[in-house]
């Protein structure tokens, strides 16, 4: 912490110290992304899982977001930070649940996945342990929507989750690491910005921003540009998704600038160019739309399976 506190100026305490002094931050694609991969995904359900997906939003009393699918595919983001200034039991309980750390120099997904360990004997999905991978709890939600002998309640936190962790787990530096805790603790600068800014927050939204900065457009847009990849996207599971997530955060997320500067703070950052800029806004297109499509198939699998 002191080591972290050398780092931080006056003028730039709040939002660094958030960002990059505490835990691997899971916030992946940020509010706009998220609420886009629920509304593309709503237009690849097929009707029975539509009408099954309605049903559960209409259920839901739950009011930490809106009960619309794109709100909703902002919740397990909601839910996790409810307690996390007072309690933390949410908090601790699901936070690692966001991400798979697969690191750079050394892939092993079962290693950031903590070796997949099984949920405790008698114990539902959402009482999982907190040591545990979005991989693993989107299959392990998966299942349990997909079973009939799902209770209701469990049947809707598994919903919820699964809205959400198929869009995280498409974002590059949800995916990988390079022993920065997913891009958290790597600065950069980029456009007018002079003062340094965790990489992870840049594709969580700028990327997704410098797209579009509107839910509703952005979904419309990327159903158009990619819907025709349905048939090539619409398949396999979770690891899948996330060895070829890993790819793009090795290979674009963290295929840095080899510029260095200084910020208006006088911390050495990366500096990210057109080109890192336009390698981003494309990868973080075509991530979203698989996202979507993605999820439209898991719930269209387990809400209508035949």
């Amino acid at each position: 912490m002191v080591a972290c506190a050398k780092r931080i100026y006056v003028a730039a305490v709040a939002v660094f110290f958030s960002a990059s002094c505490l835990p691997h931050e899971a916030r992946a694609w940020g509010d706009e992304g998220h609420m886009a991969v629920g509304l593309i995904a709503e237009q690849f359900l097929t009707p029975v899982a539509k009408s099954k997906v309605d049903a559960l939003l209409e259920s839901d009393r739950d009011r930490l977001t809106a009960t619309d699918i794109a709100s909703r595919a902002k919740w397990a983001d909601r839910y996790r930070d409810s307690d996390r200034h007072t309690t933390m039991i949410r908090y601790k309980a699901t936070r690692q649940w966001h991400f798979v750390d697969i690191e750079v120099d050394a892939p092993d997904q079962d290693q950031a996945c903590f070796g997949h360990p099984p949920i405790p004997a008698g114990k539902s999905a959402s009482e999982g342990l907190a040591d545990d991978c979005v991989v693993d709890k989107i299959d392990q939600f998966w299942a349990e929507l997909k079973n009939p002998a799902t209770s209701a309640p469990e049947r809707l936190l598994a919903f919820k989750f699964l809205l959400h962790f198929v869009g995280d787990v498409h974002q590059p530096l949800h995916s990988s690491d390079h022993n920065d805790k997913g891009g958290n603790d790597t600065l950069v600068v980029y456009g007018r910005r002079r003062v340094g800014s965790p990489l992870h927050g840049y594709w969580d939204s700028t990327a997704v921003k410098n797209i579009n900065n509107d839910e509703q457009e952005l979904a419309a847009a990327l159903v158009e540009r990619f819907g025709n990849r349905k048939s090539e996207w619409m398949s396999g599971r979770a690891k899948d998704w996330a060895t070829e997530t890993f790819e793009k955060g090795r290979t674009i997320a963290y295929n840095l600038p080899s510029r260095r500067v200084r910020d208006s703070n006088n911390v050495l950052v990366y500096h990210l160019d057109r080109e890192y800029e336009d390698d981003a806004k494309d990868t973080a297109a075509e991530q979203l739309a698989k996202a979507g499509m993605r999820l439209a198939f898991v719930l269209n699998d387990a809400l209508d399976p035949h």
